[in-house]
């Protein structure tokens, strides 16, 4: 089998490179309009705020992995201590031929997965600890076969480096509207106008950024369902994870699930979903057009068997 996706067996995917593209476009372009605004408000302050908020955005993308791993309770694992997922693990890196990740374990009940990792020599995958009770082998193996994909299409590291960029636009300007307003405390129509201006341009840099990286979150998670299925050649299973994990999460207490919502766009299934503004909001697709995409690569795969 040739390799397809960087270097790894997993389906490549043109349309998931091109919105993580677009959206890195994007939320580029918001960043200089805001970096353009705090040049006009801070005048000779701003080459400061530009290093810091450099160190800021390098500090986040370095770290982020374990950022991820201590805001989700991930902790580091051996082959002896979780036999079952190393084993899982160690199989789909030899199917995929990629490096093989830090393998990690949350405790807790709420089943779920994720991987985090700004390249595949630093990436991480975890499991929960209701992950590996509900699940038999073959569905744990589609679940992590989904979150291998991730990292293979980097698409996590896009994904940190555009929800801190959509984050920091917000905090910058808000921080550009204190020190102007500080500046021009003593012209009355200036004051006005900044105190309207600056936060309209924070609210809309933030909102349009928050749009943009949920819509290719819900795009990065059905691009990760198809390679897993290909990958593994059994869509069946990751189907049937699927059904299982959103089942039992609506069986989880909602307290935990408060506790978990915070890092959606990076869980295999949403803590808690939102479908509100037709799923504008939603971090991951519909349960039903996922399953139906799985359901079209079985029958796909079926044909060509």
């Amino acid at each position: 089998m040739r390799k397809t996706t960087r270097g790894t067996r997993f389906a490549p995917d043109r349309g998931l490179t091109t919105r993580m593209v677009g959206t890195m476009f994007f939320i580029g372009l918001l960043y200089v309009v805001v970096v353009g605004v705090l040049v006009v408000l801070l005048r000779g302050a701003w080459p400061i705020v530009l290093i810091l908020a450099g160190g800021l955005f390098v500090a986040q993308f370095w770290f982020s992995d374990r950022i991820a791993e201590f805001g989700m309770g991930a902790r580091e694992v051996t082959p002896r201590e979780a036999p079952e997922l190393h084993g899982a693990v160690d199989r789909l890196c030899a199917l995929a031929d990629m490096p093989k990740p830090r393998v990690a374990v949350a405790d807790t009940d709420v089943p779920n997965a994720f991987a985090t990792g700004r390249n595949r020599n630093n990436a991480l995958v975890c499991a929960t600890t209701g992950l590996l009770r509900r699940l038999e082998p073959e569905e744990l193996e589609g679940v992590l076969a989904h979150e291998l994909s991730h990292v293979a299409h980097r698409d996590v590291a896009v994904m940190t480096i555009a929800s801190f960029l959509g984050v920091l636009a917000g905090i910058i300007t808000r921080v550009g509207l204190w020190g102007g307003l500080r500046r021009v405390g003593g012209r009355d129509t200036n004051t006005a106008i900044l105190m309207v201006v600056v936060p309209l341009v924070s609210a809309v840099v933030y909102a349009v950024s928050f749009l943009l990286t949920r819509m290719l979150s819900r795009y990065r998670e059905l691009s990760a369902d198809r390679a897993a299925a290909l990958l593994t050649g059994r869509p069946s299973a990751l189907a049937s994870a699927l059904t299982k994990v959103t089942g039992e999460l609506a069986r989880i207490p909602t307290r935990d699930l408060r506790q978990a919502e915070p890092f959606n766009a990076f869980w295999f299934a949403p803590a808690l979903s939102r479908e509100t503004l037709s799923g504008l909001l939603s971090s991951h697709p519909p349960l039903e057009r996922r399953l139906d995409q799985l359901g079209r690569i079985a029958a796909a795969l079926g044909r060509a068997g």
